[in-house]
């Protein structure tokens, strides 16, 4: 059993580290461990001027290596971050800051906008800017009215956003420490073992963890503002990692870009989750390039991840078990019950999945998942129940059509919400990308070659043809930016 020890006395010890050992590679310069340490302590000092009453801190972090050290700051001094997405429009930052609440925020110095501003000064909060790799006062905004104590520290990370509006969800720093317990604290970086490349934001689920399994171990980070096919591909052929991973989405980019399968070579496995991945694209992946895709399946609500395949199970399994997540991760219970009735169903049978995550409590979970358990105790996640279109009296999930549509030869990637209809209540809509250098499909051609594979009810009544799909910060399909490509009078 690990022995436990606080949040703040890992990074404490993180902060000790060789000043001259490198640290963060970003845009192709290094940042060694003195840098961290010199923004890192000039950050406690300013949060430490404010007084008594500042033990939350809204945090507006882009990818930044200021941003991961002034993290790594806050973190030590046992204070409570509330993280909100630098990715959305200076008014929407402000209003996000605003509802926070906090006695003062942290971000780029370049984000505090006129909108900001006066709202740092309407509610009496600080500003401090990250500029470079070093932190100050905004000027004009180094005083904060002293905020009430709200509780044990907690990192205040934000949902995904797949079906709506981030939501914040709290989680412990307990929890954090445990985590990075369970990776093993050593604070040695060999420099024989490639970097641990970070592209998912640091306000996230993934962001918190990819912070807590690379720089609170000592271990040297390639930083990328967001995910790119071609950064991601430079960093495997520079560092000839043997395992990798990225978000599903990813997996169909990656593809469509013909990275060369030479330069994938030294991958022994690709690891990815956060979202379903398209059963085609998950087959095309591994014929091209021979490497296994081990999928897992997390959500916040958990803490992290709860299932996944590892290379154990896919080298006991196979194919046997394509498609699935894996099996529930050491203390973690899964199980499904029907929607309708409430009953616990048994193997094979597809119904709503609920968990038992031990990083959240003994409580089950219950999830907006389709999901089912084999009798090996696989689980495999077959879409979200909130998500279906309900046609008339037909429910169809949305990924079903995506399936087939992927099928189609000139489609690269497509997604399908649901649309306001006055006479079936909702209609399938569908958005596509062509495959680049392949000419656009008539419309009639794709309601044919749906009528192929599935029933008429799943034909889509409203089309768009886009150069990409909407991302979420968590690089996931934001639906609610489709669904406003089919509502709104400006469907571009």
């Amino acid at each position: 059993m690990v022995a436990m020890k606080p949040l703040t006395e890992l990074c404490a010890e993180t902060l000790t580290i060789d000043p001259f050992r490198p640290a963060i590679e970003f845009e192709g310069v290094w940042h060694d461990w003195g840098a961290v340490q010199g923004l890192a302590a000039e950050l406690r000092a300013l949060l430490a001027a404010l007084g008594p009453g500042v033990g939350t801190v809204s945090f507006v972090p882009r990818n930044r290596p200021s941003a991961l050290a002034a993290f790594l700051a806050m973190l030590v001094d046992g204070r409570s971050v509330r993280t909100i997405y630098a990715f959305q429009s200076a008014p929407a930052v402000a209003a996000a800051i605003e509802r926070a609440g906090s006695a003062v925020v942290v971000m780029a110095e370049e984000d505090f906008t006129p909108e900001i501003c006066e709202v740092l000064a309407c509610s009496s909060m600080a500003g401090i800017a990250l500029s470079g790799m070093s932190a100050q006062f905004v000027t004009g905004f180094d005083r904060a009215e002293p905020r009430p104590d709200d509780g044990p520290p907690r990192v205040e990370i934000l949902t995904s956003g797949t079906t709506g509006p981030p939501k914040p969800f709290a989680i412990p720093h307990a929890v954090i420490a445990q985590f990075v317990l369970a990776q093993g604290m050593s604070l040695i970086d060999d420099p024989a073992e490639p970097p641990f490349l970070m592209s998912f934001p640091i306000g996230n689920i993934s962001g918190v963890y990819s912070v807590a399994a690379s720089l609170l171990r000592g271990k040297r980070i390639v930083l990328l503002d967001r995910f790119s096919v071609e950064a991601w591909r430079a960093f495997v052929v520079r560092y000839r990692p043997r395992t990798g991973g990225a978000p599903p989405a990813a997996v169909a980019m990656i593809l469509d870009a013909e990275v060369p399968a030479a330069d994938l070579s030294s991958l022994r496995v690709f690891s990815t989750g956060a979202a379903p991945l398209d059963r085609d694209v998950h087959s095309r992946f591994e014929a091209r390039y021979g490497i296994p895709v081990l999928l897992s399946y997390g959500a916040t609500e958990f803490g992290g991840p709860v299932a996944a395949m590892t290379p154990q199970l896919h080298d006991a399994w196979g194919d046997a078990k394509f498609g699935s997540v894996g099996r529930a991760m050491p203390g973690v219970a899964l199980r499904v019950r029907h929607p309708d009735t409430g009953e616990i169903l048994g193997p094979g049978l597809e119904g709503i999945l609920e968990v038992v995550s031990p990083r959240m409590g003994p409580d089950w979970i219950r999830t907006s998942d389709i999901a089912v358990i084999d009798t090996d105790g696989f689980l495999f996640h077959r879409g979200r129940a909130d998500g279906a279109i309900m046609r008339g009296g037909f429910k169809i999930l949305p990924e079903t059509i995506e399936a087939v549509l992927l099928l189609h030869p000139a489609v690269s990637a497509a997604a399908v919400v649901g649309v306001p209809d006055a006479r079936v209540t909702e209609v399938p809509g569908a958005v596509i990308v062509v495959k680049s250098g392949a000419p656009a499909p008539a419309i009639t051609a794709l309601e044919t070659h749906i009528r192929q594979h599935l029933p008429a009810t799943h034909c889509p009544l409203h089309w768009r043809f886009v150069d990409v799909l909407p991302k979420n910060p968590s690089f996931k399909i934001d639906r609610p930016a489709l669904t406003r490509m089919f509502t709104s009078d400006d469907p571009a």
